[in-house]
């Protein structure tokens, strides 16, 4: 593979950009006004493009890092009468998913495309857009081993970590799974800290106690910075992301058992309450605003 396509450059896709033109890959992107700026991009050697069509002809492999399983639909499939890639790439080409969204999504896209000759494989992405910079985010993998394999060298110069799942659809789903895993800690040390904050627990008290105890870990680790210095780059993960990724939790659930049988019934999952403080939080903060900012909306209200 030489040539590579990517539509997405935001936070996360912008940095993969850069790794896959330092990696020396030709590389072409989407023009898109939710993009970064993507001037050292096109220093670089990239080239950007209006039209999707030309985007994803001439590539040997296509890369999609956007927000959902709309906004997937909409590259594949086109919007407003114009055509996706379905209707304007090649037989033979790749298209790797890197968007976080529904599995029984994913495995109907790759049927399709298939008929047409392009072969899909999700790879679901982990950690936040300061390892997307650094060459050093971990990859879930779903899909064919040969396919992977033809891609590895892409997915080399973007990630530290890389996991087979399992077939298509396999790696959004783990990546669900994680996620919820992830921001469920997150729903619990942001309201940790805000109602230690105020009970009138000293900060750093509190950060010594959960640092050291059994709140410490990856997730604490991108809280602490906020709670100490109001830094928000250290964990850029939007709440409007989290509220969506959780939504896809509880449809997966709902999904993979409908009826009242354990474990499938939304009534015996914690999702729904974790969902529902994030929900509360983007309300009352915003889209953009960062999951660290629980903890001081839990804050204001316990104090009332």
């Amino acid at each position: 593979m030489k040539t590579i396509s990517i539509i997405g450059l935001g936070l996360m896709g912008h940095g993969m950009a850069r790794n896959i033109l330092k990696a020396g890959f030709r590389l072409k992107g989407l023009a898109h006004h939710g993009n970064q700026n993507c001037d050292d991009l096109i220093a670089g050697g990239a080239t950007l493009h209006d039209d999707l069509a030309d985007v994803a002809r001439g590539c040997d492999l296509l890369i999609i890092c956007v927000t959902g399983s709309a906004e997937v639909e909409e590259v594949i499939y086109g919007t407003d009468g114009k055509g996706g890639i379905k209707a304007h790439a090649a037989s033979g080409l790749v298209v790797m998913d890197c968007s976080t969204g529904l599995p029984q999504d994913t495995c109907r896209r790759a049927r399709d495309l298939a008929a047409s000759g392009i072969t899909l494989f999700d790879a679901a992405m982990t950690r936040t857009p300061k390892e997307a910079r650094e060459g050093r985010l971990n990859l879930i993998l779903g899909g064919e081993a040969e396919v992977l394999a033809r891609a590895l060298p892409v997915m080399d110069s973007i990630a530290e970590t890389i996991t087979h799942a399992g077939p298509v659809g396999m790696g959004q789903e783990a990546k669900l799974i994680h996620n919820f895993v992830s921001l469920g800690f997150s729903a619990i040390l942001g309201e940790a800290a805000g109602r230690a904050e105020a009970a009138g627990i000293d900060r750093q008290v509190f950060l010594e106690l959960i640092g050291k105890g059994g709140g410490g870990g990856v997730v604490f680790d991108r809280f602490r910075p906020y709670l100490e210095h109001g830094d928000k780059d250290a964990f850029r993960f939007s709440l409007a992301n989290a509220v969506k990724d959780l939504g896809y939790v509880e449809e997966m659930i709902t999904n993979a058992s409908p009826d009242s049988s354990p474990g499938g019934n939304l009534g015996d999952s914690l999702t729904p309450a974790v969902l529902g403080l994030m929900a509360a939080a983007r309300a009352a903060l915003g889209d953009d605003a960062p999951i660290p900012e629980v903890a001081g909306l839990v804050t204001s209200r316990v104090k009332g």
